[in-house]
C-alpha cells in the first residue's frame, strides 16, 4: 500500500495542536529560555522546536510532551501520583473490555 504524501487532519486537531504549540512557546518565553536552551534540554534541533511551537502535526508526540513538561505546560495531571492512579484506573477498565474489536457484519436482506 502506498503511503499518502499528506494526511488530512480534522480542524479541531489542527487548532488544538496550534494552541498547544503556542502554550509551549508562551511558557518558554515566560521562563526566559531561548529556543536553543529548550531544544538542548529536550534533545532536539532548534528547527524541530520551531515546528512544535508552530503546531506542526508531524512532530512526534513524545517530543512535544517532553518540551511541554520541561517548560511547565500541564499535560494530564501535574501530580505524578494522580497520573499513576489514572493509569491504573484506565488499565482496570481496559481489562474488562474485549481485547480487540471486530467489524460488525451487516446482513443484506434481499428478500423482495
Amino acid at each position: 500500500m502506498v503511503k499518502p504524501k499528506t494526511r488530512a487532519y480534522a480542524r479541531y486537531t489542527r487548532i488544538a495542536m496550534s494552541v498547544f504549540g503556542s502554550m509551549i512557546r508562551e511558557q518558554r518565553i515566560r521562563n526566559r529560555m531561548t529556543m536553543e536552551e529548550l531544544a538542548e534540554r529536550v534533545g532536539i534541533s532548534r528547527s524541530l522546536l520551531q515546528r512544535i511551537e508552530r503546531g506542526d502535526l508531524t512532530c512526534s508526540i513524545g517530543v512535544v510532551f517532553e518540551a511541554a513538561y520541561i517548560v511547565g505546560v500541564p499535560l494530564l495531571h501535574q501530580d505524578l501520583n494522580a497520573l499513576y492512579l489514572e493509569r491504573h484506573r484506565v488499565k482496570d477498565i481496559l481489562s474488562l473490555l474485549p481485547k480487540s474489536v471486530r467489524p460488525t457484519t451487516v446482513e443484506i436482506c434481499d428478500d423482495f
